[in-house]
């Protein structure tokens, strides 16, 4: 099946209607001679981070299903900065995807389109040293007034670990119960996640004779 001409579009929550960048889109596919046969519209509250219309629109590319990908504006495609946008942009080419933006002005199917991903990677370059920045900042701030810097450390009670693998847990069941990485188990348990040997009261066996003075 040949991929088709496709729009992905996005709004938030807050007053904004698909319905403006569906009507646009449209039209312009239209004036190229293009039908558009899938849509994914992406409506987000709050964070916003999941995108699932993103993946479901990422998944049909990979397989060949798209042949032209329609946006209002290229910042519809991502909320993740110039960094993310590159590597959206380099995915969609890699499974063959045409990109067309709207009302960004430029075409990055167009002359233009070294350019624009040129100032895109300046500007990830950017991003990523700001961040860098930013953390290092923060760090240096943590260390100076004695507070502890990174991740908690997390506190898993061995007891509960052995108990889960005597019950015959896997690993991974022991670690998705006890909400721990699997590497603190596997040390908990030892190189082999082995069931450590606890002691066990015995139970007296059947037919053997009772201890005790004859009567």
């Amino acid at each position: 099946m040949p991929g088709c001409a496709a729009m992905y579009l996005r709004v938030s929550t807050d007053g904004q209607s698909v319905e403006t960048q569906n009507d646009s889109v449209v039209r312009a596919a239209r004036a190229r001679g293009d039908r558009i046969g899938r849509v994914y519209a992406e409506i987000e509250g709050g964070g916003g981070r999941a995108r699932p219309e993103l993946r479901r629109m990422l998944a049909d590319a990979r397989k060949g299903l798209i042949s032209r990908l329609y946006l209002y504006r290229l910042d519809r495609l991502t909320r993740g900065g110039a960094r993310e946008t590159l590597n959206l942009i380099h995915e969609l080419e890699r499974a063959g995807v045409e990109l067309v933006t709207l009302a960004d002005g430029f075409d990055i199917a167009g002359p233009a389109r070294d350019v624009i991903l040129s100032v895109l990677g300046w500007q990830a370059e950017r991003e990523l040293i700001a961040i860098r920045e930013r953390v290092g900042a923060a760090r240096r701030s943590a260390e100076s007034a004695g507070r502890p810097w990174g991740r908690p450390r997390r506190v898993v009670d061995a007891i509960d670990v052995f108990r889960l693998r005597e019950q015959g847990r896997t690993i991974r069941q022991i670690a998705m119960a006890l909400k721990c990485p699997k590497s603190i188990v596997h040390r908990l348990l030892g190189a082999k996640g082995a069931v450590p040997k606890t002691p066990r009261i015995a139970s007296p066996s059947k037919g053997l004779k009772k201890c005790g003075k004859k009567r």
